[in-house]
């Protein structure tokens, strides 16, 4: 008599799975088979700093500000990238404070954080594990060498609730009182590119925004009884010296244009972890299953429920990719001409010239809403089911085929343009587009 087929018992057995790992090992799921994020070396930016260190091609030395501008320099991170928060949401709190805020630098793929006298944050995007948290100890230079760990406390607000439980960055509103801590019980926010413009940066230093809309950096809050007072700041500076004594810094600036990309850029790197955790670990269980039930193994989903997560994923992260529910951007977000430059150095272009990282600043924060995180490592590292589908979802879009469309925002102008350049930049891509037999 034949077996019959465990195909509608899966989405239980599936959920009996996941449920028994974490109760048996109390730990995230990142922390379990697949990812198994802490258990697994990295290779990542850091891994490649270190091993330059080691062999003598970059020396640190000098003083705290000295130490920081060769890190910078090593992970090609610019300085103009520069945004300043005062609010004592990081593990260093206790240095931070609004006449000592904590300087964040960033590129694609790492961040670097720093508060004058203390550690040198790094985090650095592995294309499997997403960001990995490093602690750079260098207060004993030169007297004995920097020391370099990968820091565990950062998952405390790094891999839980704030980012849906996966390692991830993210940029926090709050409101912030005269010394830096911040008022939670009157709310605080995850700020990505969705977030309204009048709920961001509140604990952060804002220059270079000279728009009639207020928000709420620049600004201290405080209490009176159990309701909150808090005046927007009115002024409009492109430096920072009425509010801190800015020599200590590498710039005297907190660019609102970097802030404005760093969310997105946040966001979008937390989506790609998120949907390529998801999708791992689906195909984990769905091996485990194949296997159990004597069927071959396959790395094409091959069950509803496997099948339903990818589909999420994939919906995800194109909506991620094209922008999709972006904020409408204020007038007057001009920024420092440095980080301009910065940012689009050495970026794709295609035949006309243009680029994902060109900025709009006008109607929206870029000229071509498809993100440029589309040619991070990560991104081409995600599981090739998954990759295969979110190029397929995106090429349907872009060639105007969904009956549906969810994407009405994009014209077809700006649809040509994104699918014309991307097809002459992305290698992957113009191989999946362009084979006979990709949808």
């Amino acid at each position: 008599m034949p077996r019959p087929s465990p195909r509608p018992f899966l989405g239980l057995l599936l959920a009996a799975c996941a449920a028994g790992a974490v109760s048996a090992q109390s730990l995230p799921d990142y922390e379990q088979p697949p990812v198994s994020y802490s258990a697994t070396a990295p290779d990542d930016a850091m891994t490649r700093f270190q091993r330059r260190l080691a062999a003598g091609e970059i020396v640190l030395g000098g003083e705290g500000r000295d130490v920081l501008r060769a890190v910078l320099q090593a992970f090609e991170v610019p300085v103009a990238s520069q945004i300043l928060v005062f609010s004592k949401t990081s593990l260093q709190r206790g240095r931070i404070r609004p006449s000592r805020p904590r300087a964040l630098y960033f590129s694609d793929t790492t961040t670097v954080g720093w508060v004058p006298g203390g550690l040198i944050e790094v985090a650095t995007v592995d294309p499997r594990l997403g960001p990995v948290f490093y602690a750079v100890d260098a207060t004993g230079l030169p007297a004995q060498p920097a020391r370099i760990e990968r820091d565990a406390d950062c998952l405390r607000c790094h891999g839980g609730t704030f980012v849906r439980d996966v390692p991830g960055l993210f940029i926090r509103s709050v409101f912030p009182a005269e010394n830096g801590e911040p008022l939670l019980r009157h709310g605080s926010l995850v700020v990505d590119d969705q977030t309204p413009y009048e709920q961001r940066w509140g604990g952060w230093y804002v220059t270079g925004y000279h728009g009639p809309l207020d928000h709420r950096g620049n600004a201290l809050a405080r209490e009176q009884g159990d309701e909150l007072v808090f005046r927007p700041h009115a002024g409009r500076p492109d430096e920072l010296s009425e509010f801190f004594d800015t020599s200590a810094y590498l710039a005297p600036t907190s660019d609102v244009v970097a802030l404005a990309v760093y969310e997105h850029q946040t966001a979008m790197q937390n989506a790609l972890t998120r949907a390529a955790f998801a999708c791992r670990r689906m195909l984990h269980y769905q091996h485990s299953l194949q296997q159990t039930f004597k069927e071959p193994t396959t790395d094409e989903p091959a069950y509803d429920s496997v099948r339903s997560v990818f589909a999420g994923a994939v919906e995800n992260v194109v909506d991620r990719l094209l922008f999709r529910g972006e904020a409408a951007l204020p007038a007057g977000l001009d920024g420092h001409p440095a980080f301009r430059a910065a940012f689009v150095a050495g970026v794709p272009r295609g035949p006309d010239g243009r680029s994902l990282k060109d900025l709009d600043l006008k109607d929206r924060l870029f000229a071509l809403r498809c993100s440029y995180l589309i040619y991070s490592p990560m991104f081409r590292a995600l599981p090739p089911p998954l990759l295969a589908r979110i190029l397929d979802r995106l090429d349907a879009v872009l060639a105007g085929r969904e009956a549906a469309d969810r994407y009405a925002y994009l014209g077809t102008a700006e649809r040509n343009a994104i699918r014309a350049l991307l097809l002459a930049t992305h290698p992957d891509i113009r191989a999946r587009w362009q084979s006979p037999a990709a949808p």
